[in-house]
């Protein structure tokens, strides 16, 4: 079974986070509908809204959260509209099945648009305030709830020169005031900025002068968190000291930004990119808070239905997951600032600017840590801004390049050097024994841990048992044990590099090599790192078999966790879909999620809590794939890899042996979701666990036996 153990995990000062108080759920923009299946919106999707809320009650009441908040955009239809109220009652009845208690305040379809006049909607007045009073309750107000406090305004009416206005301006700051020595919550429909403090006035977010006035009490008092809605989208921003979520809708995307990746926008021009539909649970602990986005990928719910019942493991998050040894490289742009167009719908009179920060919500929804970049991205200020902010909440940074850097560079890297594991340095064979004293003094001047990486040239072909090829490529191989040992025996070698760093073709199996690449680092006398190829040997070649990656994946992290101290790094995060080398990532080109990205995070939650781990020697061929058997203190854990399709009735165990009151549970990791394991053990030299039922696996999974295995 999955032994759940007391860990420390990381807030955003670096201190412990301490014991979990209590969880909340927020969700934003349901656009219910006046009727089930049907909506005033031209576009298809909009109609599954409320079978869409409809479902994310009911995860929710699986979580059991202490309360629920709504940030607006309850109904689709507008004030204006008579299907209004029937909207209203709708929401009404579908929200009587929430079990936690419910807040929410008003989105611009609840009371309004902002007041300004090229809104394509009816702007806020006094009229649609109070008709919302009237079917909702207050639209500002405040609460406590174990200990913290959380504020709920009415967005819309900002800048509006209404009595309600300055009625809830007079207020929010009493209400501040008044809670400063408390751990404070802050929720509003607009954002006041999407992604930059200073951005133009667009749709999306609240205007001058009302968002520096709010600005200023945020940071005069530095709520722990915000959180907004409207905007259909994820970003993710720190004001001052306080944490700024911009969440997505349960009910469709705002496509316009679809603008944001490197393709072809998907269903309904994006709008239904259901992978980006969800809602965020938020675990609030002693010293800190963790916000988890819980992706519903549109999932639907209809009436008098019920969800089955399940236990899952606790989703994966940069903040928590300190046990976290293999990263990846970011290839692609993961902070980058694009143009949206005016296309007429919800902006027609200029461009607005956005941050893509799908990248880094797709960071922490695996529970990745660290980040290998190059030195590019430092040199970048507003990447090297981004660096830092990630930096604070638990990533760190390996940073690679060629040759030895030197001027302003090297400030930046002492500067920076307490977020950066390491600086790779990446040279020819030939130039690493005249750049030993060049490798010292930057080691001395910037302080940061030199690990060295070799060119690959084709004279290295007889190393790797590649051919020739027009394509660049480095690390050592673990067949060069002798180039290495002359390395490091090389004067001044010791003095000036840290490390090595070791290369893992698709080929190889991780499974052997990583514990391999430790044992020569120890003989060495030299810290390691590995740079775990996703890619094939052939450019031209297409590797889009996601169960192969994720198989791959779940090799390299139980490695990875079994073998402390080696740096590993995965060369694809985002799928390589154009150029050379083309292969699946973690995620494709939108950000949602592949199977190996799930993989890599429901590994993490599952082992994280019972480490440290022992590989064992077993590598077993099966009808449909592969197992391999590995061992925590007080359990024998069995990976399944299968190819496609697995059916196992008996799972051989090798030399082990059960005992027959041993408990067991599987774990599939595409889903987390953890079921009883029933089994007669079978004695002999063969052991085996006869189950009870047929265990059918097409993703990997992992077996658990939670009694000490005879050894």
């Amino acid at each position: 079974m999955v032994k759940q153990v007391a860990r420390k995990i990381h807030a955003l000062n670096g201190k412990d986070l301490g014991e979990l108080l209590f969880r909340f759920a927020v969700i934003a923009d349901t656009h219910i509908n006046q009727e089930e299946g049907k909506s005033s919106s031209p576009y298809a999707v909009n109609a599954l809204a409320n079978a869409r809320t409809r479902h994310v009650i009911a995860e929710i009441n699986q979580l059991k959260p202490e309360f629920v908040i709504h940030l607006g955009d309850i109904v689709h239809p507008v004030p204006e509209l008579p299907s209004y109220v029937p909207a209203a009652e709708q929401f009404k009845a579908l929200t009587k099945a929430l079990q936690p208690k419910l807040y929410i305040i008003p989105g611009n379809h609840d009371v309004g648009d902002k007041p300004v006049e090229w809104m394509p909607a009816g702007t806020v007045t006094a009229e649609f305030v109070e008709l919302y009073r009237r079917h909702f309750g207050r639209d500002y107000f405040s609460f406590d709830s174990n200990g913290c406090h959380f504020i709920m305004i009415n967005a819309q009416v900002i800048n509006s020169g209404l009595k309600a206005e300055r009625e809830q301006q007079k207020w929010l700051e009493k209400d501040f005031a008044a809670s400063r020595d408390k751990r404070t919550f802050f929720c509003t429909h607009y954002p006041p900025y999407v992604s930059d403090r200073d951005e133009a006035s667009s749709y999306d977010n609240i205007d001058e002068p009302g968002r520096s006035w709010l600005l200023k009490l945020i940071e005069r008092y530095k709520p722990e968190a915000l959180f907004a809605g409207h905007v259909h989208n994820l970003w993710y921003d720190v004001h001052a000291a306080t944490e700024c979520y911009i969440l997505p809708s349960t009910a469709f995307v705002r496509h316009d930004y679809a603008e944001l990746y490197r393709i072809e926008p998907g269903d309904e021009e994006g709008r239904n990119d259901a992978a980006k539909l969800g809602y965020f649970v938020v675990d609030v602990h002693a010293h800190g808070h963790v916000a988890h986005w819980m992706r519903t990928h549109g999932a639907m719910l209809d009436p008098g239905k019920k969800l089955p019942a399940t236990r899952r493991l606790p989703p994966a998050h940069t903040k928590t997951n300190v046990e976290a040894p293999v990263g990846v490289d970011l290839r692609h742009p993961w902070a980058e600032v694009m143009e949206i167009a005016a296309t007429g719908g919800m902006q027609e009179f200029a461009r607005k600017k956005a941050r893509n920060d799908y990248p880094v919500y797709a960071l922490w929804e695996m529970g990745v840590r660290r980040l290998s970049v190059p030195l590019h991205d430092l040199l970048d200020p507003q990447l090297r801004a981004r660096m830092r902010l990630l930096a604070g909440l638990g990533h760190r940074f390996t940073i690679y390049h060629f040759g030895i850097p030197d001027g302003k560079a090297c400030t930046l890297l002492k500067q920076f050097r307490g977020s950066i594991d390491a600086l790779q340095i990446i040279m020819s064979w030939s130039q690493m024994k005249p750049a030993l004293p060049g490798l010292r003094a930057l080691k001395t001047k910037t302080g940061c841990r030199i690990v060295l990486s070799k060119l690959r040239k084709h004279e290295d072909a007889k190393y790797d048992g590649s051919r020739f090829s027009h394509f660049i490529n480095h690390g050592f191989v673990l067949a060069e044990h002798e180039q290495l040992a002359t390395l490091m025996a090389m004067r001044g070698a010791r003095e000036a590099v840290d490390g090595v760093s070791f290369r893992v073709v698709r080929e190889r199996s991780p499974w052997d090599d990583i514990p391999a690449v430790r044992k020569l680092c120890a003989a060495l006398g030299t810290a390691g790192a590995v740079q775990l190829r996703l890619a094939g040997n052939n450019p031209a070649e297409v590797l889009a078999d996601d169960l192969a990656t994720a198989n791959r994946v779940a090799e390299t992290v139980v490695a990875a966790l079994a073998n402390p101290g080696l740096a590993t790094v995965f060369d694809t995060f985002v799928d390589i879909d154009r150029g050379y080398f083309a292969r699946n990532g973690f995620f494709d080109r939108r950000y949602n999620p592949r199977l190996a990205s799930r993989v890599y995070a429901n590994l993490h939650s599952a082992l994280g809590p019972v480490l440290p781990l022992e590989l064992g020697n077993t590598v077993l061929d099966v009808s449909g794939g592969q197992i391999r058997l590995f061992l925590s203190e007080n359990a024998l854990w069995i990976l399944l890899l299968p190819a496609p399709r697995m059916e196992l009735r008996r799972i051989p165990l090798g030399s082990r042996v059960l005992a027959k009151t041993a408990q067991g549970a599987s774990i599939d990791l595409a889903s987390g979701v953890i079921e009883t394991l029933g089994w007669a053990s079978a004695a002999g030299t063969a052991a085996a666990a006869e189950l009870t039922r047929t265990l059918v696996c097409t993703a990997p999974a992992l077996v658990s036996f939670s009694t000490s295995p005879q050894r």
